[in-house]
């Protein structure tokens, strides 16, 4: 865009959203509402409100799950129809795939974005496809890359993703360090202790597990088992069971 309130308020909409709460994600989607009026034709924008309706569903603020990931892939589509060659557009919408157990379709928009721009962003969009997958140990591979090309404390999404594929890779003693120092950054990130919770169970250490699962719980009372494993688009079902298992024996209510 050449319209700077827009960028600015674009950059306020993601700094928003990385809080990973269902109130700082509501104010990202206003904000990024205000963008997009500021300017229509601003790609990133759609690329980011797409991604606000995607979070609704793993922070599980909305009622109607499928229709927010349809008009997030809705959104991200947008994005690319307005700027073919933004590649966060391309790694979210094939991330999209992903959470629609469309496997290769999300690995081939992950691939395209990675082409268009090897950036940390790009390599962690493929890293996430890949684990999904099943291909653990590439991903593994690809998110490191990703935080050694933007090592910033903004970015312990990154970190978090990187600590998911060593739990499934069941490279467990490598998972707590890097969840320790999300939680030094973002005290409330859940989806870092129910990792935590997961990996110490997997570990046999239980009474560590059972300390992350109460913190999961002060965080969010209504927190599901079931609810979390269903939104996992694990490709192999072994996947799934893994971190479903893990966590009810963490005691976490299913």
């Amino acid at each position: 865009t050449s319209n700077l309130e827009a960028y600015l308020k674009l950059l306020k909409g993601r700094e928003q959203m990385n809080r990973w709460n269902i109130e700082s994600n509501a104010l990202a989607r206003q904000t990024i509402k205000e963008v997009i009026s500021l300017d229509s034709n601003y790609a990133a924008a759609y690329c980011l409100l797409a991604q606000t309706h995607h979070r609704d569903v793993l922070l599980r603020s909305t009622s109607t799950p499928k229709k927010s990931i349809a008009k997030a892939i809705e959104l991200a589509q947008k994005a690319i129809a307005l700027d073919d060659s933004l590649a966060e557009a391309h790694g979210h919408l094939g991330w999209l795939y992903t959470m629609c157990r469309q496997h290769e379709k999300g690995i081939a928009q992950a691939e395209q974005a990675l082409a268009l721009n090897p950036n940390s962003e790009s390599y962690q969009w493929l890293g996430l496809t890949l684990n999904y997958a099943g291909k653990h140990e590439e991903a593994i591979t690809l998110h490191k890359k990703a935080v050694r090309l933007n090592p910033l404390p903004s970015t312990s999404l990154y970190n978090f993703r990187l600590a998911i594929a060593c739990r499934d890779a069941e490279r467990y003693e490598e998972v707590i360090p890097i969840c320790r120092k999300i939680l030094q950054q973002e005290p409330n990130f859940i989806f870092a202790h129910t990792l935590l919770a997961s990996s110490y169970a997997l570990m046999g250490r239980m009474e560590e597990a059972r300390a992350e699962a109460a913190e999961v719980l002060r965080i969010d009372p209504k927190f599901s088992v079931a609810y979390l494993a269903k939104k996992c688009p694990y490709k192999y079902e072994v996947d799934r069971s893994r971190v479903r298992d893990s966590l009810l024996k963490a005691g976490l209510p299913e």
